[in-house]
């Protein structure tokens, strides 16, 4: 089937997939629905697709106004699922067909049409991580964002460092602490850290190698509480990654695929001096600490972190999207942090928010990353 529509055709229908089994399922169902109130409903037909913290794939209610944050409640897909707790969405496994089924136990399975592209805002493992993307690749449908081997690498951090240090990306200092490692050695893994305290010096930062949202991070000074951090980050993710505080300011640029290209928004910065130690869950998602859109830097600086964005979507080869995050560094250099290559679109998430400030709506920029998918075929490219 072509993804191809003449204004006498059917409109394309976008699968809005989100929740998902991360610590960031509540994010994901927010960016939902910040996505299906902004999607231009006279170009796309939308299905909304919730996965739960289990994994089941379910029918949701098209419902933006009760996937927000509401009284610091997070919302959850098992709150907007319109079907039983055992019936299941199915999406295709033959690339020929695009139908999309939703199968209750005992019950002939129910058609519930074809899926010209997924949207699929989901953070995190299971979602962010090439997991959904190589599963999409197999039913040959057409997805927005980065592919398997791009979306892979902008989940581990490890590895999205060595690819930008291979490219000549600039990158602060960090250390790996491997499952084994601390399950066997702990206290070898420990001096390792203590080791790397002492070249970098405190305080640190102990994290989850592959999560987003700034979960599991702690900020820690010392052996004191150091322990109690590793855990921490292990309950996201037995790998984790320790950083040297970086002195400078925190600065983010979006990274949009356009017809010709990639191209970058203007950056943002994120203030310090909050009532946060770091830009961590609660300062992005609950107390909605506002960053500063454009950031306040010199035209030099502007285009050198525009460019160093670019190049970073293109070394770890993404698709659709990027957030970029940096430091600027008292010294005036930009170091690389992270990069998001599916970054959160909460009414108050940056990414949007930059582009917004670019001259590309809300709803523009979600049809933008919709076309992009659509013109773009599964499978090598």
């Amino acid at each position: 089937m072509s993804s191809e529509h003449s204004p006498q055709s059917p409109k394309p229908r976008v699968a809005v997939v989100f929740g998902g089994r991360s610590s960031e399922h509540a994010i994901s169902v927010v960016t939902a629905g910040a996505v299906l109130s902004a999607i231009d409903r006279e170009k796309y037909d939308v299905l909304p697709i919730g996965i739960t913290p289990d994994g089941r794939w379910a029918l949701t209610a098209d419902a933006p106004e009760r996937m927000a944050i509401a009284d610091r409640k997070l919302p959850s897909v098992e709150e907007l699922a319109e079907s039983s707790s055992e019936g299941a969405v199915l999406l295709p496994v033959d690339p020929a067909s695009r139908e999309v089924v939703y199968s209750e136990p005992g019950s002939v399975p129910k058609a519930l049409g074809e899926v010209d592209v997924v949207f699929p805002v989901l953070h995190g493992p299971y979602g962010e991580d090439g997991t959904i993307q190589g599963m999409l690749e197999l039913s040959g449908i057409p997805y927005v964002g980065s592919g398997v081997l791009a979306s892979a690498v902008g989940m581990d951090k490890e590895y999205m460092k060595r690819v930008f240090i291979s490219y000549g990306l600039p990158v602060g200092p960090y250390e790996v602490i491997r499952p084994r490692e601390w399950e066997q050695d702990p206290a070898a893994a420990r001096k390792k850290i203590v080791d790397f305290a002492g070249d970098h010096g405190w305080p640190l930062f102990i994290k989850p190698a592959r999560a987003g949202s700034s979960m599991g991070i702690t900020k820690v000074s010392g052996l004191e509480g150091l322990d109690e951090a590793v855990e921490e980050a292990r309950r996201h993710d037995p790998k984790i990654l320790v950083e040297s505080l970086l002195r400078g300011r925190e600065i983010e640029c979006g990274v949009l695929e356009f017809e010709d290209g990639a191209r970058a928004s203007v950056p943002a910065e994120i203030p310090s001096g909050s009532d946060h130690d770091f830009y961590d869950f609660e300062a992005k998602y609950i107390d909605s600490a506002a960053g500063i859109v454009p950031a306040p830097l010199t035209e030099e600086e502007t285009a050198r972190v525009r460019e160093l964005a670019v190049r970073a979507f293109e070394a770890a080869s993404c698709e659709g999207l990027v957030r970029a995050d940096f430091f600027l560094l008292d010294s005036g250099e930009f170091v690389i942090n992270e990069i998001n290559t599916m970054p959160g679109f909460t009414p108050i998430s940056m990414y949007p928010r930059m582009w917004q400030e670019t001259a590309v709506s809300y709803s523009e920029l979600i049809d933008r990353l919709i076309q992009a998918a659509l013109r773009r075929p599964t499978g090598l490219r």
